[in-house]
């Protein structure tokens, strides 16, 4: 295992532990376990604990979104864009055998202690969508409630694949609602 030196080097390991573990599971023990780093090491890292930890596993995961989804979203050709989209969101939950861990907190009563970060980032990549979707020519109302269809069809898709053990049920959602958006926009 590489020694790690760096603040950075942990955030991904923690990611994972959330992911598998829930923020409540993951105790400072079994976090310790995991990653084999010591909570010495870890709280010099972290000084304000678990929830320090999870803040920058959600702040990782939003400056991911926002450099890779919503930036091209918002500024690149739509069509373009929308269609890597689809890719990088396949790439990113591995196909729909990787939970997304900010959904997987909106659902608990971690959402309460990251309320601004999880609705940040439902939000924000609605409205990136919705903007990609106006400039390729759909209406305002329409854009939104495409946009607000796709990404929860994404979460759904996550959850059901997940729940099935199946990735192939990831792999079609997203492909049926690529197909919505392309003949939307023609």
């Amino acid at each position: 295992m590489k020694t790690v030196y760096e603040r950075a080097d942990i955030v991904p390991l923690l990611a994972e532990i959330f992911r598998e573990l829930g923020y409540e599971g993951a105790s400072l023990s079994r976090i310790t376990e995991r990653t084999g780093i010591g909570k010495g090491s870890l709280y010099h890292f972290f000084p304000g604990g678990k929830e320090e930890m999870a803040a920058a596993v959600l702040a990782e995961v939003d400056a991911w979104f926002e450099q890779t989804i919503y930036r091209p979203l918002r500024t690149e050709d739509p069509h373009q864009a929308i269609a890597a989209m689809w890719t990088d969101v396949n790439d990113y939950f591995r196909s729909g055998r990787r939970i997304c861990l900010v959904g997987a907190f909106a659902l608990d009563e971690t959402r309460e202690r990251f309320s601004t970060a999880i609705g940040g980032y439902f939000l924000r990549w609605v409205d990136a969508l919705r903007s990609a979707l106006m400039r390729a020519g759909c209406l305002q109302e329409e854009a939104q409630a495409l946009a607000e269809e796709s990404v929860a069809g994404i979460q759904g898709a996550l959850v059901l694949s997940r729940a099935l053990d199946d990735t192939k049920v990831f792999t079609r959602s997203l492909q049926v609602l690529a197909k919505r958006l392309d003949a939307v926009m023609r």
